[in-house]
């Protein structure tokens, strides 16, 4: 079996709302980010410090990650107190409602009849919230599942701690009420392997699909809310002659127009970046700040040349600062110090400027925009 299971804990909340993009993410290949590989290395630190304590956080060479780390840290082990089980990076099934479900709950405890079902949210873009959350239901699902033997279990208790948002969310719910969800779950699963399983555009499950720039739904959708509310959309009226109906609509459809028009932009980039072509577009170098080549070089001929004047509250002044302190006769003088890095690629339109950039998929193995 493979590493994620298809209709996985931490995607049901896109499945079980949108069975069709089960089929339409088959086969587009996984992605990785900084923010991800961020969010691997904090749940592997708090696993070790949950196995071996506080001092594995206190030697972290990353002292803000571990400071963060340490919130949920003292979070679950208040909750594990006295507890009658506590398993950390758990692997729980929920195979007997959904084929082939399971995840990796990052705490589970048992304790005074409640099952608890921890889960460390490190990132910071999007607040999550326990009540009836998805993935935190099928972990509590499939903990119990496991743990019923022990009897007795009448709670699940849902908490999701996101430190680096100062944000902890607890929620409980009957076992008798997760059973009956688990029976609707179970029918929403088994809808996605229909042929034609409905494709259901919205802001949440729409927010990470992979399948969403070539999705006729979220497309339909986005020209319905537009149309809706503009009849024409070549001459589209000036925002201060707008109804209040029609800016709300604007404002509460551009997130996901917004996502979906990202999404159409990122494969355009992907295409270009491996030397195809697109009518109409091309890709160009995006615009970049100077900076200083050596800022400990820089700190000192700054500090020599200005004095205090060189530096802005615990931090140094930008080569653009420097050169207005010093003047344009002496401005010359840290010339050598100033590097202009080259900007990532940006998608343009063909009558653009500025000149196409010859790439390779290698030119973007360094650009994190």
């Amino acid at each position: 079996m493979s590493a994620h299971a298809t209709l996985g804990a931490s995607n049901a909340h896109r499945w079980l709302v949108c069975p069709g993009s089960v089929e339409a993410e088959r086969d587009i290949p996984n992605t990785t980010s900084p923010f991800a590989a961020e969010g691997t290395e904090a749940h592997e630190l708090a696993e070790l410090s949950l196995r071996s304590g506080p001092a594995a956080l206190d030697a972290y060479a990353n002292s803000e990650m571990a400071d963060f780390v340490r919130v949920y840290l003292e979070y679950v082990q208040q909750a594990a107190t006295g507890s009658d089980l506590f398993e950390i990076e758990q692997r729980v099934s929920y195979a007997d409602w959904i084929e082939g479900g399971f995840g990796t709950a990052d705490a589970v405890i048992i304790k005074d009849g409640v099952i608890h079902v921890c889960d460390l949210k490190y990132g910071m873009g999007v607040r999550v919230d326990a009540e009836n959350n998805p993935q935190g239901m099928l972990y509590a699902l499939g903990a119990y599942a496991e743990n019923a033997w022990i009897g007795n279990i009448h709670t699940a208790r849902i908490s999701i701690v996101q430190p680096r948002l100062d944000h902890i969310s607890e929620w409980e719910i009957s076992i008798d009420a997760l059973l009956r969800w688990a029976e609707w779950a179970k029918q929403r699963a088994e809808t996605t392997a229909e042929p034609d399983a409905p494709r259901v555009p919205g802001e949440k499950q729409c927010r990470f699909c992979k399948a969403k720039a070539s999705c006729k739904a979220l497309r339909d959708m986005t020209e319905a809310v537009i149309l809706s509310e503009f009849d024409d959309l070549d001459n589209m009226p000036k925002a201060n002659t707008l109804s209040d109906a029609q800016m709300r609509a604007a404002l509460d459809a551009k997130p996901l127009i917004e996502s979906w028009l990202s999404a159409v932009e990122a494969v355009v980039k992907d295409r270009l970046s491996d030397g195809e072509t697109f009518d109409g577009y091309k890709l160009v170098e995006g615009r970049s700040n100077r900076r200083w080549h050596d800022e400990a070089q820089a700190k000192g001929k700054l500090v020599e040349m200005l004095e205090d004047a060189a530096f802005v509250p615990r931090k140094i002044i930008s080569p653009a600062q420097a050169e207005k302190a010093l003047g344009k006769k002496r401005a010359g003088e840290v010339a050598d110090l100033i590097v202009k890095p080259s900007g990532a690629p940006t998608l343009a339109k063909a009558t653009d400027p500025r000149p196409a950039l010859g790439v390779s998929p290698n030119d973007f193995s360094d650009c994190t925009s």
